[in-house]
Order: structure tokens, then sequence, then C-alpha cells
């Protein structure tokens, strides 16, 4: 967890191979239901919130809060998840009803591993304070007649304090690049998200991200991307 403290406190972002991914999580628990955990994402409805008319995303959504000092995180009421315009050009403005991910979906240790994880990295670059976390369950899907977009809005920052992303899944996928841009919008680093726990963990407070969209490499095929993303932000 040293290097991805030091990436994130320095130049704002994290962008982590499966590997060692896999390390940093091991103190926080255990992965052995990773096959159960990553089936929950071939159940999810579309998003019908795309203000671009898309139908190739799927998505499923929670809350959770973590107290100080208070060492359980707490799955919180469903509510609708909110962007303003100034964070998401395309869908902002207005409060999105997703599906819930299903108790199941969170009960799972690979989750819980995930989760634990997140907030201790999150508590030491910014100690003492109580997170509001959301955890967004997204399905990337193409075909011949449809590209998909990772992040239709674009370039973006989530207006939360960090995030992190993390591959799932990834199949008859190419590109689909995250890129990692300063506040100017200069470009500091890329990464493409290829194998299941690869990872890109971001200061939104400092950087900007995105990701380029996402065409099958043999069109005849079904071709998706799922990560598992989760936002902190100081409540």
């Amino acid at each position: 967890m040293t290097d991805i403290k030091a990436d994130l406190a320095g130049p704002g972002f994290a962008l982590v191979p499966a590997a060692a991914m896999r390390a940093a999580l091991a103190p926080f628990g255990t992965l052995d239901d990773w096959p159960e955990f990553s089936s929950a994402w071939h159940d999810m409805p579309v998003d019908d919130y795309m203000a671009d008319g898309g139908r190739y995303r799927r998505r499923r959504h929670a809350v959770f809060i973590a107290r100080h000092g208070q060492p359980d995180i707490q799955r919180a009421p469903d509510r609708p998840h909110y962007q303003s315009r100034e964070y998401n050009t395309l869908n902002g403005g207005i409060p999105r009803h997703f599906a819930q991910v299903l108790p199941a979906t969170t009960q799972t240790h690979s989750f819980r591993t995930i989760l634990r994880f997140s907030r201790a990295l999150f508590d030491q670059l910014s100690p003492g304070q109580d997170w509001d976390i959301e955890m967004h369950q997204f399905r990337i899907e193409s075909s011949r007649d449809t590209v998909g977009q990772p992040t239709p809005e674009g370039l973006h920052r989530d207006g939360v304090d960090y995030v992190l992303v993390l591959l799932i899944e990834r199949i008859n996928i190419e590109s689909g690049v995250t890129t990692i841009h300063g506040l100017d919008k200069s470009l500091l680093g890329s990464f493409t998200l290829a194998h299941p726990l690869d990872a890109a963990l971001v200061h939104d407070r400092k950087v900007y991200h995105g990701v380029t969209a996402v065409t099958p490499i043999d069109p005849a095929l079904p071709a998706h991307r799922d990560v598992l993303v989760l936002t902190f932000k100081a409540c």
C-alpha cells in the first residue's frame, strides 16, 4: 500500500497491475469467493439515464457509511445517485435511481476485502474523516453496431475525494485505455485495465480521468468490460 499511498499523495493517481493489487488487498481479507462476486456483473439492468441515447451500459448502485473510529462499514439506505453538471456534463443535474446492488454481492468476502482496503488507504491519506461511500457496478457492452463508452461524459472528475476503479472482467474487448490528466488537462499517465484486479486509483481533487471507447475484437461475439467503482467523499 505504501507506493499506492505515495502516488495518491503526490501526483494524485496510482495505476496498479493485478499482482500488486492482490498483494495490497491481502492484509484486509480473502478473495476466495471471487467467482461468486464477479458473477454479479452478469445480472444488471440497462442504465436508462444515458443522455446520448446509448443502451450500452448496465449498472447497479449502493451506498455505505464509514464513521471515524468505528471499524465497521455499514450499508446506508438506498438513495439516488447525483452529480452536478459541473462534474457530469452529459448525465448530471438530475437524481438517477439505479437498481440496487444485491445484498449477496456486498456480503462476499471479495467485496468486503476491497472495501476494507480502500477505507484503510483513504483513512491514511485523509485521517479523521467520516466517509460517504458509493459503490457502482458497471458493464459496458460493445458490438458490431455499438461502440461502448466507459466514460461517456468524457474526461472528468467525480466531485468526491478518492476513486477506485477495479477491473472485474474483460471479454472480447479492445481499447478502453484509462488516461489521467492534470487540472490543466495535460496527460499524466495511461494504463489499460486488462486483467481482473488491475486498478486505477485517483485523488479526485487533483486529477481528471477518462477511458477511451471500447470495441469488440470479434464483432460476431459478445463483448463487455466490467468494473467496480468505489468513490469516497468526506462527510
